[in-house]
């Protein structure tokens, strides 16, 4: 008899099994083995829509194997192993986190297969990043090298369109004086009895003390099924794909979801594969029904920036987490960890934070600049900036939040993953969103009572790092220019008087 295979919660699409279009290493017939650990939501405040989705997820991911799965609920994974396979070897497909690949690394008996879910194997990964010096690797490098690698959008040896990258024409600004984009609806799933019983259960378990949450719950926006992820990614494509490319950088406050596909959960839940998303988006493209800048962004977004991140995870190592180059030690204010989107005046954080509080989702610009930014300013401690990042969205997981926010959001690994910090003024916020207007500061005023606090901020992360960030051929005329302002020293004193200025 073949040996049992154990699946994670992320793990959970047909890749990740035997069969014509299966894994390697499990066999058709192998019984399965999936295992919800109750002590993973007691070790942190999760977002109540996230636990949601991935306890749905998995039972309906169980309900769908039927007899052939023994499904586990138990305190511990090693508690639930020992229930559901007692005896004998067990596979199970390389592990998302650190974390738990040290779990069935220690567990003797585990015979851990090659990770599913990506596009590049680690060891290939890793032959290209040691042939760059293994220093600073530049993502646009690394995403042309996957799409020769992978025949993505390429016409023989050349980019198709004769270009790899369509940024300039995926950076406009929203369109004025709607407040929509008027995009095609998404998909949205319908929640059945096995929703109502996570519901149920979840709710139970936070009236009895054993887990807390922030955010909240309902109804479920996000895939749980194959059927339902398949469904999201037709209608994206079918759909919305054409219009994603212009406004990808834009923010609206009435329509916070605007042309984004709202995969990554599905993706990284496993329940779609990257391929299939980046070749769907491609034949679009080449059946007319997608312009080229459009179906670019998003094979970068898939085959290129989440890739990118997921090899990054594993080949910085661990002490990656640990990386503070700036030594901004601030802890996380309680309305921010709460998600009280009613305490920021700043209509941008307020109203991103409640996109995050409502549906535990918002898309990438708000997470970098408006809610990385703003923390990166006020030198929060980025591990804990990477734990709530990690908590609070219902696509966070360890590999994807670590890189993001050490690397990209928060500057913390010194220009290891970006050239430069990802911060702002308030006037980038400005101009691509309708944010500003209707908001008590003026986007363009560093200090008095109006000050936009990324303004203000932004200047004041300037001074106070001006000696490192002086020699960043990105950044060095914008600190150049703090000799220019004649309010520098009110705007410093403000913000001491108001007690948000790091030491």
């Amino acid at each position: 008899m073949a040996d049992p295979h154990w699946l994670f919660g992320d793990q959970l699409g047909p890749h990740f099994l035997g069969g014509r279009h299966g894994a390697e290493g499990v066999g058709r017939s192998s019984p399965l083995i999936m295992i919800e650990a109750r002590s993973v939501l007691r070790r942190r405040r999760f977002h109540r829509a996230k636990a949601h989705l991935v306890l749905s997820a998995m039972r309906h991911r169980a309900a769908e194997l039927g007899d052939r799965v023994s499904y586990v609920k138990a305190d511990t994974y090693r508690e639930g192993l020992q229930r559901a396979a007692p005896d004998g070897r067990v596979t199970v497909h390389h592990p998302t986190s650190r974390a738990a690949l040290a779990l069935v690394e220690g567990l003797d008996r585990v015979h851990v297969l090659p990770a599913r879910g990506f596009l590049v194997a680690h060891g290939d990964f890793r032959t290209w990043a040691d042939g760059h010096g293994g220093g600073r690797l530049r993502q646009e490098d690394f995403y042309r090298w996957v799409r020769r690698a992978h025949g993505l959008l390429m016409d023989g040896s050349e980019p198709a369109g004769g270009h790899w990258n369509l940024d300039h024409d995926n950076r406009q600004p929203p369109p004025r004086g709607t407040g929509v984009l008027g995009a095609p609806a998404p998909y949205r799933p319908r929640e059945d009895d096995i929703d109502a019983e996570v519901r149920d259960d979840l709710d139970r378990w936070e009236r009895a003390g054993e887990v807390s949450f922030v955010g909240r719950d309902g109804p479920r926006r996000f895939p749980a099924t194959r059927r339902e992820a398949l469904a999201a990614l037709r209608r994206f494509v079918d759909e919305r794909l054409a219009g994603f490319g212009p406004h990808e950088d834009a923010m609206l406050a009435a329509d916070p979801v605007m042309s984004h596909s709202l995969l990554s959960s599905s993706l990284n839940l496993g329940l779609l594969d990257p391929a299939e998303c980046a070749q769907r988006a491609e034949a679009a493209w080449r059946a007319g029904a997608a312009p080229l800048n459009s179906v670019e962004g998003f094979v970068r977004q898939v085959a290129g920036w989440r890739e990118y991140v997921w090899q990054l995870y594993w080949y910085f190592g661990e002490d990656y987490r640990r990386l503070n180059a700036l030594g901004h030690h601030a802890p996380l204010p309680g309305w921010f960890a709460d998600l009280d989107a009613d305490a920021p005046t700043a209509r941008c954080l307020s109203t991103v934070l409640a996109q995050v509080r409502d549906t535990g989702w918002t898309h990438h610009i708000p997470r970098l600049m408006v809610l990385g930014s703003h923390a990166l300013q006020q030198g929060w401690d980025p591990a804990a900036v990477t734990d709530w990042f990690h908590r609070c969205f219902v696509d966070g997981h360890d590999w994807v939040m670590l890189p993001n926010v050490v690397g990209m959001s928060q500057y913390a690994d010194g220009g290891r993953m970006t050239t430069k910090p990802y911060t702002s003024g308030g006037s980038y916020i400005h101009t691509m969103s309708d944010l500003c207007g209707p908001c008590a500061y003026r986007p363009t005023e560093r200090s008095g009572e109006h000050a936009c606090p990324f303004t203000r901020g932004y200047w004041s992360l300037l001074h106070r790092h001006r000696a490192r960030l002086a020699g960043n051929h990105r950044m060095a005329r914008a600190v150049a220019g703090l000799d220019r302002l004649a309010d520098l020293d009110v705007l410093l004193r403000e913000q001491r008087e108001r007690g948000d200025l790091p030491p």
